[in-house]
């Protein structure tokens, strides 16, 4: 099966996220609807829950956080972000 929640372009990691702001904790709970689904704690005003995010995945791929940027979803629960040259592979991430 492959994965649809993320993809490789050259050394770069896309990956497909499905946001919850204001949750209990910061958690990965799976894949849905071919996103990664993640929940944070930080809630969703002047783009903490954003940073929040990036700051999460940079932690669990093995990246500083200047390597991952949000490409799309800035205002949205659906983002899109690239993360440079992860050094663990993107299925760590799964619970």
């Amino acid at each position: 099966m492959t994965a649809t929640w993320y993809r490789w372009e050259g050394e770069d990691l896309i990956v497909r996220v499905r946001l919850q702001p204001r949750a209990s904790r910061d958690e990965v709970t799976g894949v849905r609807e071919g996103a990664l689904a993640v929940r944070l704690t930080a809630p969703p005003v002047e783009g903490k829950a954003n940073a929040a995010l990036c700051a999460f995945l940079a932690k669990r791929l093995g990246v500083p956080k200047s390597r991952v940027r949000l490409e799309a979803g800035e205002k949205g629960r659906d983002k899109r972000l690239r993360i440079q040259r992860p050094t663990r592979d993107p299925q760590s991430l799964l619970p």
